[in-house]
């Protein structure tokens, strides 16, 4: 099997628990990009908390944004999708009881509905300001434009996202899915898109079938993209409901996971050549 689209997670995956990459990933990514394979990063982040990623692995990368919703190549938009203004707005009216901020993704924009320690953490990571933008007002401005937002996210101390997901779920609304990012996050998006959409999607645009991707994750919002996946690989640090679904369980992502991984599949592709 000549494997030609990696597909990569990065907080809990390519990153480590400091948020570094380690050196022996950097070189075993570089050199699957070196084999031929094109490296796509399918990250619940925005664009601008990605661009930094892809500069120190050195290589050119697809971004699939905002939990595959927006999705980049050279710089250039190839695919994205939308979630509809008033579903946005009847999300904030769920969660502004709980006094915490909505997140809200189109684009490269980054808006929130107030400031909180966990907004403040994400800036000092990804050095990137959100606008503070009134979610009624932004709903009313999108629905004139017929469009929305890329995705919204909660960011909350973990029982306070279990709550929000509770409740969220037994309303039951039939167009947005849910995942959560990290016990810390909880991220919706339009209904149907996910990360294994993200992947078939790029595959489309490249001529790549999916038996020639591997992908890797960590977490709730990653399943869909190791089901999808030709080869789903699990870092050692994942949640057990992901490690059931992969086809191979790594090293930790303080371990360089990644590289572990690589080297196993990359290895034996190199002999049937």
């Amino acid at each position: 099997m000549k494997y030609r689209l990696l597909c990569i997670d990065i907080d809990g995956t390519l990153l480590d628990d400091s948020k570094q990459i380690p050196e022996q990933v950097i070189k075993a990514i570089q050199r699957a990009a070196g084999l031929g394979l094109k490296v796509a990063l399918i990250t619940g982040r925005m664009p601008a908390a990605t661009d930094f990623i892809a500069k120190e692995l050195q290589i050119p990368c697809i971004y699939a944004c905002n939990a595959g919703t927006y999705i980049l190549e050279d710089d250039k938009c190839i695919s994205v999708q939308y979630m509809a203004a008033d579903t946005m707005e009847e999300l904030y009216n769920v969660i502004k009881k709980y006094e915490i901020p909505l997140w809200i993704f189109r684009g490269r924009k980054w808006y929130v509905t107030g400031m909180d320690d966990f907004v403040k953490e994400e800036i000092e990571l990804i050095h990137y300001v959100p606008e503070i933008e009134d979610a009624e007002m932004l709903a009313a401005k999108w629905r004139k434009e017929k469009t929305g937002p890329n995705k919204v996210l909660i960011g909350a101390m973990p029982e306070t996202v279990q709550k929000i997901y509770a409740e969220l779920k037994s309303i039951n609304r039939q167009d947005i899915d849910m995942a959560c990012s990290s016990e810390y996050f909880l991220e919706i998006f339009p209904k149907g898109m996910n990360k294994g959409k993200a992947l078939m999607l790029i595959c489309e645009k490249e001529g790549i079938r999916r038996e020639e991707t591997i992908a890797f994750g960590d977490q709730e919002l990653d399943i869909p993209m190791l089901e999808a996946a030709g080869i789903g690989v699990a870092m050692g640090n994942a949640i057990e409901e992901l490690k059931q679904k992969a086809d191979f369980i790594t090293k930790t992502n303080n371990e360089a996971g990644i590289a572990y991984a690589l080297d196993y599949y990359l290895n034996q592709e190199e002999k049937t050549w």
